[in-house]
């Protein structure tokens, strides 16, 4: 799993940086990181016949409620990048701000999310699904750690 979500995180913020200008790169970078990730938490998973089916509608639910969020962290990154040499002390709050109002909106909707798939699997199972998730965007943060300057503003 790490490795090969790994390798499709890299080009995808390789892809980030480019798709200020071509956002179609963005979207085959974004596809290719769903299939991963749903072969990633069916292994997880490890469903019975009769749990497959209300969790992957479910989980379709959960990923079309997670999309305009992970919308806003791209339109965050990608601002960050098109400012980066000449960012201000106020752009940086703002881009920070906006960042914590990303990390709320995704919070409340796995939250919320959470509640859903426990009352179609087990709690354990919903745990596992979320730590599954959890570690999925472990990896990705990780990599764009080490792929995003730390803030450097200008006066």
């Amino acid at each position: 799993m790490k490795t090969s979500i790994l390798t499709v995180v890299a080009l995808t913020i390789c892809l980030i940086a480019s798709a200020q200008s071509n956002n179609d790169y963005l979207e085959l970078a974004r596809d290719a990181i769903k299939v991963e990730k749903k072969a990633a938490i069916t292994e997880a998973m490890q469903l019975t016949e009769a749990e497959s089916q209300p969790f992957w509608s479910l989980y379709n639910e959960y990923e079309s409620k997670l999309y305009p969020i992970q919308n806003k962290r791209i339109d965050l990154i990608k601002t960050y990048a098109e400012r980066y040499e000449m960012l201000t002390n106020d752009k940086a709050d703002e881009l920070w701000t906006n960042y914590m109002s990303y990390q709320k909106e995704l919070l409340t909707v796995k939250s919320t999310y959470y509640k859903k798939f426990k009352k179609i699997l087990s709690p354990g199972k919903a745990v596992r699904f979320m730590q599954t998730e959890n570690k999925i965007e472990t990896l990705i943060n990780a990599q764009l750690a080490l792929e995003i300057p730390l803030v450097e503003t200008v006066r």
